[in-house]
C-alpha cells in the first residue's frame, strides 16, 4: 500500500524509480517484480487499507480523476486522448478515478477505491464509476461520512441528486458559466459569475436554483476566493450552511489531494 499512497500524493513524477529514490524500505527491482506479477484490484486495495482507516461520522469522501501521462506510448492498452487537469489540456494517457476517505479531525486520508477509465472496455463513464464507488462506500464498506467532495467535472444533476438520495451532503464547484437563478423565479437564469454578491452573501452564501434541476430544488452557493487568480463558485445541498469560511475549509481537503 506504500506505493498506492505514493501514487495518490505524487503530483508530477509517479515512476517506480522516483518512489524507490524516496523510500528507505524499498528499491526499484523488488517493486517492479511485484507490480509485474500482481494485479492491484480495487478489492485488494480496500482489503489492505481497511484496517488502517480511522472512520468518523464527520468524514469526507473525495472523488478525483487523474491522467497518467503516456504521451510517448503508442501500444499500451487503455491509453487514450483525454483532458488532464495537471497538463491543462488534452493528452495521451490512462485515466483513473480515485475515491479517498478523509478524517478531517486527524487531517489524514486513505485511498479506498479506484476505477480505470475504459469506456471502450466496460461502457462506463467517469460519472458511472463515481456513483458505483459511492454506493460501495456507503453500503458495502459501510464507512461513515458527512459529505462528498468533488470537482466541477462531477457537478451534474444526476450525480448530485443521487448523493441526496443517500441522505449525504456534497460540496462541489460549478463552472462559471453555469446557468442559475437567485431571484426566486423573478428574473431569467444567468451565469453564476454574473450574480451580484452583497457583503452578507459573500460571508454567508446565497440560495440559488440551477437550470435543469427540479422546480423547487435549491442549493446554497458560495463565492470562494482560492487565490488571486482563481475564484470558485461552490454549491452544497446543506441549506443550513451559512459560512463561506467553513465551506472553504471543507473544500480545502479536496484541494490537498488534487
Amino acid at each position: 500500500m506504500d506505493y498506492c499512497q505514493y501514487l495518490l500524493v505524487s503530483q508530477i513524477n509517479y515512476t517506480l524509480t522516483n518512489f524507490a529514490d524516496h523510500s528507505e524500505r524499498f528499491s526499484h527491482d523488488p517493486i517492479n517484480r511485484y507490480l509485474a506479477g500482481e494485479k492491484i484490484t480495487p478489492r485488494l486495495v480496500w482489503e489492505n487499507v481497511a484496517s488502517q482507516v480511522i472512520a468518523t461520522s464527520k468524514g469526507y469522501v473525495v472523488f478525483d480523476d487523474t491522467v497518467l501521462d503516456k504521451q510517448h506510448s503508442f501500444a499500451i492498452e487503455l491509453v487514450r486522448r483525454q483532458y488532464s487537469g495537471n497538463a491543462h489540456g488534452v493528452i495521451k494517457g490512462i485515466g483513473m478515478v480515485t475515491c479517498v476517505y478523509v478524517n478531517p479531525e486527524l487531517d489524514q486520508f486513505w485511498l479506498i477505491d479506484y476505477r480505470i477509465y475504459d469506456p471502450d472496455g466496460d461502457g462506463k463513464s467517469k460519472l458511472d464509476h463515481v456513483q458505483e464507488m459511492l454506493s460501495h462506500t456507503t453500503y458495502h464498506k459501510q464507512l461513515p461520512f458527512q459529505a462528498v467532495l468533488m470537482d466541477t467535472w462531477y457537478a451534474t444533476k444526476d450525480l448530485m441528486l443521487f448523493i441526496e438520495s443517500l441522505e449525504k451532503v456534497y460540496y462541489c464547484p460549478i463552472k462559471s458559466n453555469r446557468q442559475v437563478d437567485d431571484s426566486g423565479g423573478q428574473t431569467s437564469y444567468q451565469r453564476v459569475d454574473a450574480l451580484h454578491w452583497s457583503l452578507s452573501a459573500l460571508k454567508q452564501g446565497k440560495l440559488i436554483k440551477m437550470k435543469g434541476f427540479p422546480k423547487d430544488h435549491k442549493v446554497r452557493c458560495f463565492r470562494v476566493v482560492v487565490s488571486t487568480h482563481r475564484t470558485d463558485f461552490v454549491v452544497t445541498n446543506d441549506l443550513t450552511q451559512d459560512s463561506t469560511e467553513a465551506t472553504q475549509q471543507a473544500c480545502g481537503f479536496r484541494w490537498k489531494i488534487e
